[in-house]
């Protein structure tokens, strides 16, 4: 008999959910925003921020938005959906009639191709790649988390963000306890991280990225924490739909909104004040604030999700389908995974010195404008792939690589049975939604409406 890989098809658009769409296509502005500041590779960046010194009300403004709410929020945002897919995926591809091991193998090739996509993402053109980081905390939550009990998910999400409030709590007291003239510690800065922005040499920057690399997927993948708790958080709101049927939790989404948002913002506001020099702590006291930024920069991605969420809901109770705004950045959101790589195409040949070296002119407010430009650009290429019906490349290529499929001869006098994978019609999403990250911004994770 013939066997593939199950696999259901395409989602077709009125199955698809609006909120994470919405959110990944909105969010990708933040990621653009957040991934941009590295380019500054022209000025020189200190302690653990990657953002120069404001030279002007204009820096001071662009850098203080970018600190408080975008810096540390978005890529926990991106990690929740992520996580939010993957339980949506294994549930769909389990309505289509996949078995476990089935499911888990679809799982596993596609966290280990978001790794080789990571991998040669970073080789060809971006050190802060988040593919990599997000197909190796898949790789292992996924093992280890995805088919236990949702208290486990609860406590294990607890216990990470409790461990982060901890060390957050004890680098305050160590904030309040340490002397002004305390030296920093010696180690790898903001220019020994992003040298390879600022090296003319398109080998030697290569050799950079690849160098770094390893470092940030290890790194933001399982021991910064903050990615784990969120892909947790992700597979225990998956089982409730949560955003799927954002109607029946408008309490919850309401509340998440509001608290983790207004955290978030508290969060960022000591950082911010320290880059405007309205704060005035040392190199080594200012480092003693990255912990709370990135503890508080969870419950803000979180708070993000549930505000989008909010949204969707409203935009979708009303009589009128939605407008070509909404249209444009739910587009992009199916395409996360094409135009989060679209963004390192449209910034690392113009602004690294190994390219035209365009970041060399630019100042942090500039940089912002640029960077809202690459987002619009990403944005209007994503709707005319939806007028005209197509899904992103990327998103193909994955989808291609991850199904994998197998044949065998039928038994004679057996009938062949019916396709479990129908061809996908050239409109239509793919099986698992057709999004994107990261950003990874996530892979397209945690868009599609599950109806078996």
């Amino acid at each position: 008999m013939s066997l593939r890989t199950v696999s259901r098809g395409p989602t077709d658009a009125g199955e698809r959910a609006l909120a994470p769409d919405l959110a990944r296509g909105f969010m990708l502005l933040f990621i653009a925003l957040a991934n941009t500041v590295w380019y500054l590779w022209a000025a020189p960046m200190g302690g653990l921020s990657a953002h120069p010194e404001p030279e002007g009300a204009l820096d001071s403004v662009a850098q203080f938005f970018t600190i408080v709410a975008v810096d540390g929020r978005s890529y926990p945002m991106f990690t929740f959906l992520f996580g939010y897919g993957m339980v949506q995926l294994a549930r769909r591809q389990e309505a289509a009639g996949a078995s476990v091991k089935d499911v888990a193998g679809l799982l596993r090739r596609r966290n280990l191709w978001l790794l080789v996509f990571g991998l040669v993402h970073a080789l060809l053109l971006w050190m802060g790649d988040v593919l990599g980081a997000y197909g190796l905390a898949g790789l292992l939550l996924g093992w280890l988390f995805l088919r236990r009990r949702d208290t486990t998910l609860l406590v294990w999400a607890g216990v990470l963000t409790g461990l982060m409030l901890l060390l957050s709590a004890a680098s305050l007291v160590g904030l309040a306890l340490m002397p002004a003239d305390q030296p920093a510690m010696e180690g790898p800065g903001m220019d020994d991280m992003a040298f390879n922005i600022g090296n003319p040499s398109i080998l030697g920057a290569a050799i950079g990225r690849l160098s770094v690399w390893p470092l940030l997927v290890f790194g933001q993948g399982l021991l910064g924490m903050a990615v784990p708790a969120a892909i947790l958080l992700g597979y225990w709101a998956a089982r409730r739909r949560i955003l799927e049927e954002p109607g029946h939790h408008l309490v919850l989404l309401r509340r998440t909104a509001v608290v983790g948002i207004s955290l978030g913002w508290l969060g960022g506001l000591p950082s911010a004040l320290v880059q405007v020099g309205a704060w005035d702590l040392s190199a080594a006291q200012g480092a003693m604030l990255s912990l709370p930024h990135m503890v508080t920069g969870l419950a803000c991605g979180v708070g993000y999700v549930a505000l989008i969420a909010l949204v969707a809901h409203r935009i979708q109770a009303g009589d009128r389908s939605p407008g070509v705004v909404v249209t444009a950045l739910s587009a992009t959101g199916k395409r996360s995974l094409s135009a989060y790589l679209a963004q390192s195409v449209l910034c690392a040949p113009v602004l690294t010195a190994w390219g035209l070296g365009v970041a060399a002119y630019l100042s942090p407010w500039s940089m912002f404008l640029f960077a809202v430009g690459v987002w619009l650009t990403t944005v209007v290429g994503a709707y005319a792939l939806e007028r005209a019906g197509r899904r992103g490349p990327a998103e193909v290529l994955l989808r291609r690589l991850a199904y994998r499929r197998t044949t065998r001869e039928p038994a004679a006098g057996a009938p062949a049975p019916e396709a479990t994978a129908p061809p996908e019609s050239p409109g239509a999403p793919s099986a698992d939604g057709g999004g994107g990250p990261l950003t990874a911004p996530g892979e397209g994770m945690g868009q599609e409406r599950t109806t078996p």
